[in-house]
């Protein structure tokens, strides 16, 4: 695991003990820090080392603590542990804030930080396959993988690659980004902040951290990440401020597993930043042609009676969802879920390659009204397993079935995994 001097003999209190949180816990009392943990379920609780105190944050009295660490899912805009923190003058953290306070004591390094609101996981991913591709070490974090603190350090010459949404950002003072990196910004998580501006400010922030010598790589596409760049223009020097448009790819047939427009923009993000970190191009493109690509991101699951069948469960917002549809020319499309817009104007543009939809969850009878008006046809399947088996009873050969739900998952699924699971699941019950 990650440990550090910097938290030895200080006081801490880690609020959740999930995945992170225990990973938290484990890395400061490996440190020489005395912790206070709590979490409201008792089987969480029972798995806490026993050198820990079990008490609750918001209950004791935080005089001396060095700081409080929850885990994204805190909701910094309703949660009391803010204002009993500030209270006391205590920071609320998380766990990426802690890597980056020990940084100091890791061998020499680069840290590559990743925002956005679609297509972080993907590029995550990609950067770090081309970096390993290159033979430099290198470690993938943050919102995606194993807690960061749970890993251990990588040799001198490393690169630590991190997704970051905007949660782990607010949770985060400190983390100066050898390259930061920005896909684009939409309306998402908007209960988490003062409107869609919020929202984008909570994104520049990964910037407004870094040492301004240090590289920006922003893929320009849309209007906000636009205004970002021409913010950090203003105080930076040229050279360090990298803008990227997906359109710079002229060719994406030798990247199997890079389709799409998303994907050119993936991509080229991915390009300038493995070239921000002086990796080689013959590394660069035997990097971005052996990507394998990640489960439940434009993943095909089978070919069965010539329908192709493909997992796009990530996609939870109707941006998400547009490019995966410019993908295929007949598409079968199977949406819903717990909506984060009332619309899909997004995917409107791509409406003519939709043959016909499928709608499930709480949003299929808005969504089916929708697309109905649009002059499509529409069955509301009301489940997955359901609109698996309608969608399959109707495509024909040469056409794709896509789960691309434009929906968060939690009226019906744990999360956006359990939801792709379950649909290959259901179509591999086709085969049977």
């Amino acid at each position: 695991m990650i440990t550090s001097p910097a938290f030895a003999g200080k006081r801490y209190a880690v609020l959740g003990l999930a995945r992170s949180g225990l990973a938290t816990v484990d890395a400061l009392l490996a440190s020489g820090a005395d912790v206070t943990a709590w979490d409201g379920k008792d089987e969480a609780r029972a798995k806490a080392d026993p050198r820990v105190t079990l008490a609750d944050p918001l209950e004791i009295d935080l005089t001396g603590y060095a700081g409080v660490v929850v885990s994204p899912g805190v909701p910094l805009n309703k949660h009391p542990i803010v204002a009993h923190a500030r209270r006391f003058g205590v920071p609320v953290v998380g766990d990426i804030e802690l890597f980056a306070q020990a940084r100091a004591a890791l061998p020499t390094h680069k840290v590559v930080g990743i925002t956005g609101t679609n297509g972080k996981s993907t590029t995550t991913a990609l950067i770090t396959h081309i970096v390993g591709t290159a033979g430099v070490p290198v470690l993938m974090g943050g919102n995606i993988g194993l807690p960061i603190l749970s890993r251990d350090p990588l040799a001198a010459g490393g690169v630590y690659v991190l997704e970051l949404s905007s949660y782990q950002i607010d949770l985060t003072r400190s983390l100066d980004c050898d390259v930061a990196v920005l896909t684009n910004i939409t309306p998402d998580h908007l209960d988490r902040y003062d409107g869609f501006e919020g929202y984008a400010r909570a994104k520049a922030e990964l910037f407004s951290m870094q040492s301004p010598d240090h590289v920006a790589v922003i893929a320009v596409d849309d209007e906000p990440t636009r205004a970002i760049a021409t913010s950090l223009l203003a105080t930076r020097a040229q050279d360090p401020v990298v803008r990227v448009k997906a359109a710079d790819v002229a060719d994406q047939s030798d990247w199997p597993a890079l389709q799409g427009p998303h994907n050119a923009q993936n991509a080229i993000i991915a390009i300038a930043t493995a070239r921000a970190l002086g990796i080689g191009e013959e590394a660069i493109a035997k990097g971005l042609a052996t990507y394998p690509g990640l489960p439940h991101r434009m993943e095909r699951i089978a070919e069965i009676g010539g329908v192709l069948y493909v997992n796009d469960s990530k996609a939870t917002n109707a941006t998400a969802t547009s490019p995966a549809l410019a993908a295929y020319p007949k598409i079968h499309w199977i949406l819903g879920g717990v909506p984060k817009t009332d619309d899909l104007e997004d995917c409107a543009p791509q409406f003519g390659h939709v043959v016909a939809a499928y709608t499930i969850g709480d949003a299929g009878p808005m969504y089916a009204r929708i697309l109905g008006e649009a002059g499509k046809p529409v069955t509301e399947s009301i489940t997955l397993a359901q609109a698996v088996k309608d969608a399959a009873a109707a495509a024909k050969p040469g056409e794709v079935v896509l789960l691309s739900p434009a929906c968060a998952s939690f009226d019906q699924f744990t999360d956006y995994e359990a939801r792709g699971a379950a649909f290959r699941s259901a179509v591999e019950g086709l085969g049977l």
